[in-house]
């Protein structure tokens, strides 16, 4: 499979953070988030992706406030945030700190009283009776139509909207794989020529990465929690990461996570999911050939789940405990030659002492060496790497001690325990 579009330049080796902006703040607006641009800016955010920005449907809304995911009109503000000019007086801040923004786009349905349900609904899919319905058993969303040509255009000059007046950076396509591929094909050959977009896709589908940059990293969130709960072996997660090494097109990556609105309000938060594991799994994610998520105050960290139809505002006081853990994590993908995505920097896995438990890979580029050694369990186990040709004096990322690793070298790493080295 050949993919048909690059990814722009900026989104490679890049790292996504999701804003969730209702529960943001107590004011739950585009102006009191953009007070947070500094310090996320400081962690080393580079691409923030926010939920979708459009007005609710009041129709079936769910919960007092309803679902961003139901939209009523694809070229207006969503009022709880704000307006049009302060979301894109957020976007210019955003570009002035160097950061990039895309937004949550969803193409395969509407809430039910959209305008389109009024000035169009040959845009929508009919029942035997002329009714709008939903496939997914959704209860507030309608289908659209992608037999209609009409409808196609105009969701097309929908997004070139937001492009044009707010001069956002690219979409997160929402269950991109509902929707036909030729559609997403087409938008990308009118919409790039406007400015060069990052495409992220909601799928696990990677036929799709014909025409996104990236696409979810479900098969491995998938695997670590059935693992998590010693249901799947680290010989079946390693088969999952050999499919991202070889299975997919080449110069695309999966975007890893442990946590994203979904999983936060539908399966639990990373600790309810992990436990003890969320943390060597986020030092994984972020050493792995891969593009990164952060959602919304994992670096608090976050231990509830946050409603999806109502106001919960996030309990921001002073630094975040785990700021610094995601900004050691950052600056080192920026930073070292080893952890660019693409081919030049494979990551090799290694063989340990106990494969059954210990995940080890090493990634090379311009001279440069990372090594990554992650104890996946709850025992203290003593690592070493057998018959591995790697020597030399290599740095701890979070401490900045001196390591030497040779043919002999040994590691204690308690339960959970993981270790970065750079030379």
């Amino acid at each position: 499979m050949e993919r048909r579009f690059s990814p722009v330049a900026w989104s490679v080796n890049s790292s996504i953070y999701e804003v969730n902006v209702r529960q943001y703040t107590p004011e739950g607006t585009f102006n009191a988030f953009a007070k947070h641009l500094p310090r996320l800016k400081d962690m080393g955010i580079e691409i923030l992706w926010f939920m979708p920005i459009t007005p609710i449907s009041k129709e079936k809304r769910q919960g007092t406030l309803g679902s961003y995911y139901a939209c009523a009109d694809y070229k207006a503000i969503n009022p709880e945030f704000g307006t049009l000019e302060d979301f894109t007086a957020l976007v210019k801040a955003a570009h002035k700190l160097g950061l990039k923004v895309i937004i949550d786009w969803v193409a395969n349905h509407t809430g039910w009283d959209h305008i389109w349900t009024q000035t169009n609904p040959e845009f929508y899919k009919r029942d035997s009776e002329g009714k709008f319905y939903d496939t997914n058993n959704w209860h507030d969303v309608i289908d659209l139509n992608y037999y209609d040509g009409g409808m196609r255009a105009a969701m097309i000059d929908a997004m070139a909207f937001w492009i044009k007046k707010c001069d956002i950076d690219g979409f997160r396509c929402d269950m991109c794989h509902l929707v036909p591929l030729d559609f997403w094909n087409r938008a990308r050959i009118e919409l790039d020529p406007i400015k060069p977009l990052f495409w992220l896709g909601e799928t696990l589908d990677a036929i799709y990465l014909q025409v996104f940059d990236c696409l979810y990293g479900w098969r491995w969130m998938s695997a670590t929690q059935k693992y998590f709960r010693q249901e799947a072996t680290l010989t079946q997660l390693k088969d999952v990461l050999n499919h991202y090494e070889f299975d997919l097109p080449a110069g695309t990556v999966p975007m890893l996570f442990t946590s994203n609105h979904d999983e936060n309000t539908w399966n639990g938060t990373e600790y309810e999911k992990y436990g003890d594991m969320a943390a060597p799994l986020a030092v994984f994610n972020f050493t792995w050939n891969a593009i990164p998520l952060v959602y919304t105050a994992q670096e608090l960290p976050l231990h509830r789940r946050l409603p999806f139809f109502d106001k919960d505002e996030i309990p921001w006081n002073g630094t975040p405990q785990l700021h610094d853990f995601y900004k050691t994590l950052l600056q080192l993908r920026k930073q070292h030659p080893a952890l660019q995505t693409g081919m030049a920097a494979k990551p090799q896995l290694l063989n340990t002492n106990d494969n059954d438990r210990i995940l080890a890979f090493i990634r090379k580029n311009e001279g440069k060496e990372l090594l990554t050694i992650v104890n996946f369990s709850a025992q203290d186990i003593t690592v070493q790497l057998p018959g591995a040709q790697i020597q030399g004096k290599f740095t701890n990322v979070f401490t900045q001690q001196p390591v030497t690793v040779n043919g002999s070298f040994s590691t204690p790493l308690k339960g959970w325990e993981y270790l970065v080295l750079t030379r």
